[in-house]
């Protein structure tokens, strides 16, 4: 049984660790943070990574906030960084969409389900889109809502894509416009999977949560744009260039980020202990997914010296 090698303490196995990689992908909640509570020690010990040469690029599932959103937030908490070393799941869907995907015009747009950081970078790479934060979809059902979906009145005829995200004002009106797209032939994606978000020291529902209701009613399988996919990581080793072998990813959640790693065939992964997976979870009989180092936070890798 593959074991995983508990690293805080030992300044001997830190630097090791350390020496074997040249870029580290860093999961941000639960990793850096919890909600807006920054976790002791984290601008050091990236100044430390840093200091040594490495490069950090920060690696996020929560497609709320776009990277410069990510940039200003990163920035308040005292954490040196530029929007380059920000790679987002709202992003990595937009990359898709514009560039791999690349459905022809007029039937690209985009209903999106989901906050602002998604449509942001939809913007970015010019891809049209409706739905998001539009206050009009904020409220509830009528009957002439539902007459408008039966006879396709309601429903913009340029839609070919619907991207599932996390959105805090899910409701009734934006799942029944999301799934007649997905019964009118709509490619179906999803920033993510997550079942959870990690945030004021508990856990509340994930962008996967939001997907399951339209999983459920139409019978399909969104792709998946953020972690574990492989979409994700190839789309982030053609932007920063990086040697797989030389590539840590850092996370606190096993079957996202440490499955993200070793599906990539990176050289390591490092499981955190302030997010949502438990020592437990990986040493159970059975468990498919192990990180190959862990420790209790990411601030212990400064047991180290240099």
């Amino acid at each position: 049984m593959v074991q995983a090698k508990y690293l805080t303490g030992d300044s001997a196995a830190i630097n090791e660790f350390i020496d074997q990689f040249d870029v580290f992908l860093l999961d941000c909640d639960g990793v850096l943070w919890s909600g807006d509570h920054l976790f002791e020690g984290i601008p050091e010990t990236l100044e430390m990574l840093r200091s040594r040469g490495k490069r950090v690029v920060f690696v996020t599932n929560n497609s709320t906030k776009s990277r410069p959103d990510y940039q200003k937030k990163l920035t308040a908490m005292g954490i040196p960084s530029n929007v380059e070393e920000i790679f987002a799941s709202a992003y990595s869907s937009a990359i898709y969409i514009s560039r791999i995907l690349a459905l022809p015009a007029p039937k690209n747009k985009v209903f999106v389900i989901g906050e602002s950081g998604i449509e942001s970078e939809l913007r970015t790479e010019n891809v049209p889109f409706i739905g998001g934060t539009d206050p009009a979809l904020q409220r509830d059902m009528t009957p002439e809502d539902f007459k408008g979906l039966a006879d396709g009145s309601l429903l913009d005829p340029d839609v070919g894509i619907v991207l599932a995200g996390l959105d805090f004002h899910i409701n009734y009106l934006k799942l029944s416009l999301g799934f007649q797209y997905l019964q009118r032939g709509a490619k179906f994606l999803a920033t993510n999977l997550d079942s959870t978000l990690p945030m004021n020291h508990t856990f509340f529902p994930g962008a996967g949560s939001i997907s399951i209701p339209l999983i459920h009613m139409s019978g399909q399988q969104p792709t998946a744009l953020g972690k574990p996919s492989q979409a994700m990581m190839d789309a982030i080793e053609g932007k920063f260039k990086l040697d797989r072998a030389r590539t840590c990813m850092v996370g606190d959640r096993l079957n996202t980020d440490i499955q993200f790693g070793i599906e990539g065939k990176l050289g390591g992964t490092l499981a955190v202990l302030t997010g949502v997976s438990r020592k437990e979870d990986w040493e159970a009989e059975g468990a498919e997914v192990v990180p190959a180092h862990y420790v209790d936070t990411l601030s212990d890798l400064r047991g180290s010296t240099a």
